[in-house]
């Protein structure tokens, strides 16, 4: 009946117009890269995503990459760009340690906050924390590995091209980056769990959009050749991720 009386163009308009186009890259700003926003809230932000990634399996992701460019060496050094509260470099860390390896692990990210929250943090282990952009950053001596993690979809291609040159050129091993798939299960299911279980208003926003920022396998593909940083390795990864190596 309710079919009958608005017509079935009427009925299904506003789930058709509210349903994300997964085509293309979105473009629309998170509210993380708002500097207005306080660090209380982006603190809150940074602890819950670091619960997501662990039990979504995104720290596995960056083991994974690392694992792949240390190889059989037991002394290695490792920094990370857009660092933010430094969970990903624990991970490896604490991985390094329980396996006997010997890292100097460093981070870099422009927001002095982060910075100021991942020493407190973590700075304990040694691990360094540089409040610096990545690309006006110069290295007394190059690092064996660069990596990003969750950073890459805060970019245009145009800029992850450059990213990856800066990556290929600054890193005497290699690089990996560990980043979102975008794809209508990962939007929705995100989308849904931030709803019910998170309670940061910063979380329930970028989450979801931050998947629709994110690349497909075919778009890294493009970056890359378009980069021309040649021997890169694009894999899927659980949940909804890519794992983009690149070795020397």
């Amino acid at each position: 009946m309710l079919v009958w009386l608005l017509g079935p163009d009427l009925l299904w308009k506003p789930f058709i117009y509210a349903m994300p186009d997964f085509s293309t890259r979105s473009y629309d700003k998170e509210l993380l890269d708002d500097p207005a926003v306080p660090f209380e809230h982006i603190r809150q932000n940074m602890q819950e995503l670091n619960n997501i990634n662990t039990l979504l399996g995104g720290h596995s992701i960056t083991l994974k990459g690392f694992k792949k460019l240390l190889g059989k060496e037991k002394q290695i050094s490792v920094c990370e760009i857009g660092c933010g509260g430094g969970d990903n470099l624990f991970v490896i860390d604490n991985w390094c340690r329980k396996n006997g390896v010997t890292a100097h692990l460093s981070g870099i990210d422009i927001n002095p906050n982060c910075i100021e929250f991942a020493t407190n943090k973590y700075g304990h282990l040694n691990i360094e924390f540089i409040c610096s952009d990545y690309k006006t950053y110069s290295f007394e001596s190059k690092p064996d590995i660069l990596f990003n993690s969750l950073f890459c979809h805060h970019f245009n291609n145009n800029e992850l091209m450059k990213m990856l040159q800066w990556m290929k050129k600054n890193s005497s091993n290699g690089f990996f980056i560990n980043d979102l798939h975008r794809h209508p299960i990962a939007y929705y299911s995100i989308k849904w769990l931030t709803k019910l279980f998170s309670k940061s208003y910063l979380v329930k926003n970028d989450a979801p959009l931050s998947v629709l920022r994110g690349l497909k396998k075919n778009e890294w593909k493009y970056i890359v050749d378009a980069s021309d940083v040649n021997d890169v390795n694009i894999s899927w990864e659980w949940a909804f991720r890519h794992l983009v190596v690149y070795k020397k």
